[in-house]
């Protein structure tokens, strides 16, 4: 991840940094437009929670020039799991998507993962529209970067407001369910936990393209949802401005 972010040959597609202690780290950079452009490297990362960075990998983790932290997680979860400790130029904010738990959700052995997960961020989207709208108008801001969302896997409110603020930039759909599907990698570390139960871990990518296929759908676009959410032109140009290059 060496070299100018804003450098064509800095792009390297779904570019990451190994962290010993966190299993879902990446770099969003890379990921290409329909148009032809690319996310810019070293803008916009994405990421499980930060409360588990150690030490060793603190020094790496401030070279980074992260200067927002946006955590998706329940004030409760980072009540319980504490949060990233403050640094200097380095704000943190706790983004909160309103939406029912998890925990009792029937699933639907003959549907699937896919589509026990798509309803779970239709769900995510629908109750929690407002919370998202300021997510992304706070990815919006051009004083912010670079900066990292995450929640506590990495891979569900992160995944979606992720694959939001691709969409809105250009990214195609096989390109942002490739990158969700890349949360696979941390799933694999927790099978077998008897608290996580099998489909609500992996991140299939049928999962993101039918739950964007669907808010297309219901919306006519990922900007026709935001507009919803409070979110307008002049935050999608932004985030245009902001991300590509």
């Amino acid at each position: 991840m060496a070299g100018d972010p804003n450098d064509g040959a800095a792009l390297q597609r779904y570019a990451a940094t190994t962290f010993t202690s966190l299993d879902n780290f990446r770099d969003v950079g890379g990921a290409a437009t329909i148009d032809g452009r690319h996310v810019r490297s070293r803008r916009l990362f994405r990421s499980d929670t930060l409360t588990k960075l150690s030490a060793d990998d603190a020094d790496a983790f401030e070279r980074l020039g992260i200067r927002t932290v946006i955590d998706l997680r329940r004030p409760t979860e980072v009540e319980e799991f504490g949060r990233i400790a403050d640094a200097v130029d380095r704000r943190y904010i706790n983004i909160s998507p309103q939406h029912r738990l998890w925990d009792g959700t029937p699933y639907d052995e003959i549907a699937g993962p896919s589509r026990f997960l798509a309803d779970r961020y239709h769900e995510l989207t629908h109750e929690g529209a407002t919370d998202i709208g300021e997510v992304i108008a706070t990815l919006a801001e051009a004083t912010i970067e670079p900066t990292l969302v995450h929640c506590f896997a990495g891979k569900d409110r992160t995944g979606v407001v992720i694959a939001l603020t691709l969409a809105i930039v250009g990214v195609g759909v096989d390109a942002i369910a490739d990158d969700y599907a890349l949360s696979n990698d941390w799933a694999e570390r927790f099978i077998g936990h008897d608290h996580l139960a099998r489909h609500w871990i992996f991140a299939p990518r049928e999962a993101m393209t039918v739950f964007l296929a669907e808010l297309v759908d219901a919306y006519g676009s990922v900007e026709g949802y935001l507009a919803t959410a409070g979110v307008g032109p002049k935050e999608f140009g932004a985030l245009r401005d902001n991300l590509l290059v």
